[in-house]
């Protein structure tokens, strides 16, 4: 069914006719249709650009992670912020030692994300 046909929300409609011979027929004036290169199957990144984006991740995850791990326990920069000063409530929240503490975890886990994937890293070759 073409897109652009109309289909009556009843469900009572006639089924689509089929298109006549003539249209479908290609035009001699259309060019014909070239199919697309398709990648190869398995197709696997150079070495070098797996290493380096492996390590472009492990720098990510791990300057992440100590960002998230050290900054809630950084007064200067958690307790007098004005996004949290403007909402008692969040602050209240925010500055509960279990909160802090929890947020500390989920940058040691981001840590331990990069250097697991560091640590079991293996090239793929062709």
């Amino acid at each position: 069914m073409p897109f652009d046909a109309q289909v009556p929300s009843d469900g009572l409609a006639p089924p689509p006719s089929k298109p006549s011979a003539l249209a479908q027929l290609p035009n001699a004036e259309s060019e014909p249709a070239q199919a697309a290169p398709q990648p190869e199957t398995g197709a696997v990144a150079p070495i070098w650009l797996q290493r380096i984006s492996l390590f472009v991740l492990v720098l990510f995850c791990v300057y992440l992670g100590v960002l998230v791990m050290v900054l809630p326990w950084w007064t200067k920069v958690w307790d007098h912020n004005v996004f949290i000063q403007s909402r008692p409530q969040l602050a209240a929240v925010l500055r509960n030692g279990a909160v802090r503490g929890l947020i500390s975890g989920l940058g040691m886990l981001d840590i331990w994300i990069g250097v697991t994937e560091a640590i079991h890293y293996r090239d793929h070759r062709r």
